[in-house]
């Protein structure tokens, strides 16, 4: 076995990393506090923002990572603020400390550096692995032959279990092997496959004719079966993402996806590495391992405790072998010095699952160096109870063993009456070192209790709750695994088929209706009648207004949340209540699910909840707000702390789980990740094995988070059941050598006297800190709050003053005084704002002697007009690649799948995909190389780029915008003639909003790119510009109308504030950006003008097409406007 290695302590003010960095951390040294730190030195000591990539697992981690980098950059720049304005530095941070120290000069140029990044903050890319590979993605036109509307998901279940049907009636239906082989058995062998994607799968050399082997050709059909329809329904999963952008940066045009990337990025800092696989690994090493590119991965092996969700705490061992540099994080911020030491005792160099994932040795913060919970029972930092196994209450077997069963129930009991005895005591926390403030007396909320399993954490509860203590379970598993699933489908069932006499008896005894089986028994035949017509209500309910609605007719209908909280646990149960109806209203609106379709699919659901990886939408919410002890799993609990730690089954190992695939690190295979589905065979008995080891390695560190989420005292129990001996809590205390390396399986329990002499020696190790106890149950006792008096309520009162002309606006918003009366202005309508919901006046004629190829008629002349119609076309086009060897069968798809969501008739769909191929075809002009729609690939174009863009300070306005500032750039930085010279006293128009402040937000329809590059805006319009009473020719589309129709309709400041949207964007993403050079044009389309590649001309310009290219002048006076309210 190899030595620890003696990795160097890591020194936040020392060289920043550079290069491959993994920095090394332990529970509570401040995984997050480093990487903020980190981002605020490379910004202050001159890495731009947007070079700076942060990356995550999760989003509530992303979210956190967010907030807490932005606040480092505050706080640092305040400070230095505050430094050069003469104040002492407090040296309270270390980080501000060091970036203070340097000349003058320096210091201020730091300062500004971070005063910019906390102005541009949104340029940061902080995210998850998916969202990153998303964009990037996105941004390397890499998606190659996917569809262009993919939708992303979380989970395909759904597909996959249709996959599974499929393949299980083609292969057994009327065969007798189905009886050994069944469909649940199918079902999980295909989740096993599919849930780990890139692991090998075996049995590979089983005979052609055995169970084993078949059920390896079923796992390897699936998986490629499932990719087949994901990609035929457009589907993608985050995994897909990964594995798409590995194989890019391997592929053939890897060498220039991989050039892209580090010139965006010269510093990437992922957080949480531990819980990477080996595909997030490489896209890592293949984009930013290399000269020149700093990565610096930042992981505590020992927290790897996420195999069941992928993570792979292999791949982080082989990344950590590819670093140049290794350090360590030593200083603990969460824990007192006691509660560290005690650890040391007990986990005292263990190896958690493999050689080199090590326990290691931290210090406490200097403000935690003293015990700050004073006055307890037994205020040792960690308590051991050891559980006797003749103790009344705890049942033997023949053998001598405590039955774990009745061992369970017992220490919850005993768990209950501890917390009582310390709420009832004098017991308080104190502030740190330094901290000022009252001692704070313990409370409910400073308690939580951690737990394996689901059943464990209700067993808690339940005992709490008997105790008088007030108690919620926090987000411990499935809320389809809840008895209100339940009762959900045995209502939806009744709906479904109000007239069954048996179904609505089943529904009766839900909380729904509230019956009991005594008024089921005995109720008349006219209280039956009065049942069946509730039931034909709701299902009317549920059919004419879907799920939220029926849920509320029965919350006032049917008294149903105060029936549910007269009962015990009627919050908890009100809680899944509501949860599971907003569930079942996204899947109804969603899939547009009837009560048939609705009930199936809440079957499934609850059919499937007894998996413990569920998705983080159906993980039970916390059902109060109120003070009260937490009881949530282990895996829940990774990344918060409490105050107390309540830890009660760490001598139960995990239950051994029936014949089922397993997942392992093949060691005959370099540790290759493998998965075996063959359930036999030559090799499963080695392989189960291996499975076995590593998840005991786990245990080992499931059991280091639960301990480590505690700052003052942890709480742990012993008591000698047969399994005890593979528990984390005996292997770590009965099986561990001088090494360190801790024993897969324990040799036999100890007899309780070995185990107290055992734990006698852990106290001997950390003297006062760690105390040994026997646990005697009394006399059931209950906690009884004590009496505060009353605060005192006042009317809070409003002492500050509203600014009302703060405000998210939109172009819209700002014209909408200005617009027709039929032109909608509500920017959150999920429909356009733009254009007018009927036809409206013709501006102006061309006043010219047009030729007889103007008076052609409009393609889209039978059309519909309007809000609907236009919206309609938008998602079309969004939609379509432009460059479709079959145009018109992609048009024809686009249509048929914006028309499905839509109530919107459009006639026969050929007109629609005439007049649209005809605008696609179309050459838009000069100023765009009269280049076409139809020449603009995939990779050359962005849809719906959405934009918020603060205006005059955002979020501190700092003065008001007003057109009439808009209008003097224009004045001053238009030369005459140009098409928008003279709109400058449109905006002067006193109907348009005098002035705004806060955020500007809209979306461009379209970014194309064209050579050079060079970039250019188009917005699509489907207005009507001919008179209602005439034929619709493409002479009322002409470019005097067009323009005419920009002033009046004020498209023109929709154009002006686009201009500055694409300018504002370009300048943070494209280096050597300048506006004259890389703003092509701004373009409106207006589609019922535009007639293909036979469209008039007239001086250049096509019918149907307004074309203006803004000065780069104006567009930066305008962008100056928006920010400071003046050019």
């Amino acid at each position: 076995m190899s030595a620890v290695a003696a990795y160097a302590e890591f020194d936040l003010c020392g060289p920043l990393p550079s290069g491959v960095t993994v920095l090394e951390a332990s529970a509570g040294t401040g995984k997050t506090y480093t990487i903020a730190a980190l981002a605020a030195r490379y910004v202050a000591e001159g890495m731009p923002l947007e070079r700076l990539l942060l990356i995550t697992f999760t989003r509530i981690a992303t979210g956190e990572l967010r907030d807490r980098v932005r606040e480092r950059l505050v706080g640092c720049e305040q400070q230095l603020s505050r430094i050069l304005e003469g104040a002492p530095d407090p040296e309270t941070d270390p980080v501000v400390t060091l970036l203070a120290t340097a000349d003058h000069e320096e210091v201020v140029r730091r300062h500004d550096r971070l005063a910019r990044a906390v102005a541009d903050f949104d340029a940061t890319t902080i995210a998850t692995t998916h969202g990153f590979c998303q964009e990037v993605l996105a941004e390397l036109g890499t998606v190659g032959d996917l569809d262009p509307q993919t939708v992303f998901v979380e989970d395909v279940s759904d597909l996959l279990e249709e996959v599974v049907d499929d393949l299980y009636v083609r292969r057994f239906a009327g065969r007798r092997e189905a009886a050994r082989f069944t469909r649940a058995e199918a079902l999980k062998i295909a989740r096993a496959a599919v849930s780990n994607p890139m692991a090998e799968l075996e049995p590979r050399d089983e005979p052609a004719d055995s169970a084993a082997a078949m059920r390896y050709r079923l796992a390897k059909v699936v998986r490629e079966e499932l990719d087949q329809r994901k990609r035929a329904l457009a589907v993608m999963t985050y995994d897909d993402l990964l594995t798409r952008l590995r194989d890019t940066l391997a592929g053939q045009s890897g060498e220039a996806a991989r050039e892209r990337l580090r010139s965006r990025y010269e510093v990437v800092l992922v957080d949480e590495f531990q819980d990477t696989d080996p595909i997030q690994w490489q896209i890592l090493h293949h984009a930013f391992a290399v000269e020149g590119v700093t990565l610096v991965l930042i992981a505590d092996p020992k927290q790897a405790i996420y195999a069941f969700r992928g993570a792979d705490v292999y791949a982080y061992l082989v990344a950590a072998g590819t670093a140049q540099v290794h350090a360590t994080l030593r200083e603990n911020r969460r824990g007192d010095q006691d509660l560290l030491d005690a650890y040391d005792a007990l986990f005292a160099r263990a190896r958690l699952g493999h050689q080199d994932i090590v326990y290691r040795t931290v210090r406490a913060a200097p403000g935690n160096q003293r015990r700050r919970l004073i006055g307890a029972p037994d205020d040792a930092a960690l308590r051991v109870r050891v559980v006797r196994r003749d103790e009344p209450g705890v049942e033997q077997t023949e053998y001598g063993y405590a039955r774990a069963p009745s061992a369970r129930g017992y220490i919850a009991r005993d768990l209950a009456a501890d917390v009582v005895e310390l709420l009832s005591s004098s017991a308080h926390i104190e502030g740190a070192e330094g901290e000022r403030g009252r001692p704070e007396p313990i409370c409910p909320r400073h308690i939580a209790v951690l737990v394996r399993t689901h059943s464990s954490a209700e067993l808690i509860r339940d005992e709490l709750h008997a105790a008088g203590v007030p108690a919620v379970i926090n987000g411990a598993g499935s809320v389809f695994a809840t008895p209100v699933a339940r009762d959900w489908l045995r209502l939806l069932e009744a709906i479904e088929r109000p007239a069954s006499a048996l179904r609505a008896r089943t529904a009766a005894l839900t909380p729904f209706l509230g019956w009991s089986a005594e008024r089921i028994a005995t109720a008349s035949e006219d209280e039956w009648e009065d049942v069946h017509r509730r039931l034909h209500r709701l299902s009317r309910v549920l059919r004419d207004s879907g799920v939220a609605a029926l849920t509320e007719e029965l919350m006032i209908t049917e008294d149903l949340a105060a029936r549910m909280l007269a009962v015990r646990d009627g919050e908890r149960r009100l809680t899944d209540l509501r949860h599971v109806a907003q569930l079942l209203h996204r899947s109804a609106s969603v899939e547009r699910f009837g009560v048939t379709a609705l009930r199936g699919w809440l079957a499934e659901r609850i059919a499937d909840a007894e998996r413990e990886d569920s998705e983080e939408e159906r993980a039970r919410r916390l059902e109060s707000d109120a003070e009260a002890v937490q009881v949530l799993t282990i895996h829940r609990s990774k990344g918060l702390e409490f105050p107390i730690v309540y830890c009660p089954y760490l001598w139960d190992p995990a239950r051994i789980r029936a014949r089922e695939p397993v997942s392992f690190h093949d060691p005959a295979r370099g540790y290759r990740h493998t998965v075996d589905v063959g359930l036999e065979g030559r090799g499963w008995t080695a392989h189960v094995g291996q499975h076995r080891v590593e998840e005991r390695g786990e245990e080992l560190r499931l059991a280091y988070v639960a301990l480590t989420r505690a700052r003052h005292q942890a709480v742990i129990w012993w008591v000698g059941s047969y399994d005890s001996r593979n528990s984390p809590l005996g292997r770590l205390l009965f099986a561990k050598d001088a090494d360190g390396n801790v024993a897969p399986e324990g040799r036999s329990t100890p007899t309780d006297a070995a185990a107290e002499e055992r734990f006698r020696e852990l106290a001997e190790q950390a003297p006062g800190r760690v105390s040994v106890e026997p646990s005697k149950l009394g006399l059931p006792t209950a906690w009884s709050r004590r009496l505060e008096r009353p605060v005192e309520l006042a009317a809070a009162t409003f002492g500050r003053r509203l600014d009302l002309r703060w405000r998210r606006t939109s172009y819209s918003d700002i014209t909408s005084e200005a617009h027709d009366p039929l032109v909608s202005s509500e920017p959150e309508q999920p429909v356009l704002a733009d254009e007018p919901e009927t036809v409206a006046p013709a501006p102006v004629d061309d006043g010219r002697d047009l030729g007889a190829e103007f008076e052609r008629r409009s393609l889209f002349e039978a059309l519909p007009v309007g809000v609907e119609f236009g919206t309609f076309v938008h998602s079309v086009l969004e939609g379509t690649d432009f460059a479709a060897a079959d145009l018109d069968g992609e048009l024809a798809l686009r249509i048929a799948a914006a028309g499905s969501r839509r109530s919107l008739d459009v006639g026969h769909p050929s007109q629609a995909v005439w007049g649209l191929r005809a605008a696609i075809e179309t050459p838009l002009g000069p100023m765009v190389d009269g280049i076409r729609l139809r020449d603009v690939g995939r990779r050359d174009r962005l849809d719906e780029v959405e934009f918020e863009l603060p205006l005059v300070g955002g979020d501190d306005p700092t003065g008001r915008l007003a057109m009439t500032a808009i209008a003097g750039v224009l004045r001053d930085r238009l030369p005459a003639g140009d098409p928008m010279a003279e709109y400058a006293a449109r905006l002067e128009d006193p109907v348009l909003r005098a002035s705004v402040r806060g955020f500007l937000t809209g979306s461009l329809d379209l970014v194309i790119r064209l050579p050079g590059p060079r970039f250019a805006i188009v917005d699509y319009k489907t207005n009507w510009l001919g008179p209602a009473d005439e034929p619709l020719t493409l002479r009322h589309y002409a470019p005097r109308v067009l323009a005419a129709e920009m002033s009046r309709a004020q498209y023109g400041l929709q154009a002006l504030l686009y201009a500055v949207a694409l300018h504002r964007y370009l300048r943070w993403r494209l280096p050597g950006y300048e506006p004259d050079h890389h703003v092509a044009a701004v373009l409106y389309l207006f589609l019922r003008g535009m007639a293909g590649k036979d469209t008039p001309v007239i001086d250049g310009c096509p019918c149907g097409v307004f074309a203006w290219r803004p000065p780069g002048r104006l567009v930066q006076g305008l962008s100056d406007v928006l920010d400071q309210g003046t050019a």
